[in-house]
């Protein structure tokens, strides 16, 4: 099993060590994992605490080891429609194994809160969110899969506790997905939602259709920020991506490994 979306103390949300979640991902079984800070620019504030210190990033995993499991170093960052210099200069500030690109902010708004849903009806803020992420997909190149599809419901401000249907916005999704299969990015399957919204976050008929459109790169994470996350529900998501693809993927150095379900 493997977990390529993890959350060290070293994300602004993180609570525990590099070495504790380590520790947690070879007990629960896992072979490989990829920690995946978050990189995430608030506009027009002074301070920025969603992006991880960079030497306090490397001083937690630089030197990390243990026997029995394969450790990678990544980043999750956060997509804007016009921010792909500044993720092009931060990338370039050392080397990591995967990139994760996620949609946080909609109209600088974080849609994790309620104020996003604020004024709005439930179509109308998932729509504005999906036509943020075709404006991210369509500009950006220096990610390598996409997280979280469906992260608007797993929100503690959204008012919707179930997983976000397809076929509600089925055109929007299908031209995000074909984006993404003939860019060569990849899709997440996203455990968190499990006991957020009921569902992986995206569902299974999202990776159905995106392999129906050529998308071939598919990774899983927990999300965790805790230890006791760790892997959670991985079992799960492995078996619905061997029964759709028949393989996972794990990614070193930005490239992708096709792992055998």
């Amino acid at each position: 099993m493997y977990d390529f979306h993890i959350h060290s103390r070293v994300s602004f949300d993180g609570h525990d060590t590099g070495a504790q979640l380590a520790q947690a991902a070879l007990k629960a079984g896992l072979k490989e994992i990829c920690f995946t800070d978050h990189r995430d620019y608030l506009r027009g504030q002074p301070e920025q605490p969603m992006v991880f210190d960079l030497e306090a990033y490397n001083a937690e995993y630089d030197s990390l080891y243990l026997p029995g499991l394969t450790i990678r170093r990544g980043v999750e960052y956060g997509l804007y429609p016009d921010n792909q210099a500044r993720m092009k200069e931060d990338l370039g500030q050392r080397s990591y194994d995967f990139v994760l690109g996620s949609i946080h902010f909609v109209d600088d708004m974080d849609v994790y809160f309620g104020e996003y849903w604020q004024g709005k009806t439930i179509l109308q803020a998932q729509r504005r969110y999906f036509e943020t992420m075709l404006e991210c997909v369509r500009v950006h190149q220096d990610y390598d899969v996409l997280a979280h599809m469906t992260y608007l419901h797993k929100g503690s401000g959204s008012p919707v506790k179930t997983p976000l249907p397809y076929e509600d916005h089925r055109e929007i999704i299908d031209e995000i997905l074909r984006i993404l299969a003939a860019k060569g990015k990849g899709l997440e399957l996203n455990t968190s939602g499990m006991d957020r919204c009921g569902g992986f976050l995206p569902t299974p008929d999202y990776f159905r259709r995106f392999k129906e459109l050529g998308g071939e790169i598919v990774t899983i994470g927990s999300d965790a920020h805790r230890s006791d996350r760790v892997g959670q529900y991985s079992r799960a998501g492995c078996q619905v991506l061997g029964d759709i693809f028949g393989y996972v993927c794990t990614f070193e150095g930005r490239k992708p490994i096709f792992h055998k379900l």
